[in-house]
């Protein structure tokens, strides 16, 4: 259906919709962090902090728990 087959309605809907998909996807994008570099946990001398081996799904080593991911040579 071309733009001048469309009702003032279909329009206005077609409008509606690019409009809030393109705000939801600003919106969500906010407060997420860019790709940052990961940083070492550090203790409270400043010394880096070990990863516990106990917990398995957090590595307490790197800031937000999280190992990154080893860069391809």
């Amino acid at each position: 259906m071309s733009k001048k087959d469309m009702s003032f309605g279909d329009v206005c809907r077609t409008i509606i919709s690019e409009t809030s998909e393109a705000i939801l996807d600003f919106v969500s994008s906010i407060g997420q962090p860019k790709d940052e570099k990961p940083k070492r946990a550090r203790t409270k001398g400043g010394k880096y902090r070990a990863d516990d081996k106990t917990t398995k799904d957090i590595n307490e080593a790197w800031v937000g728990g999280k190992t990154p991911k080893k860069k391809k040579k």
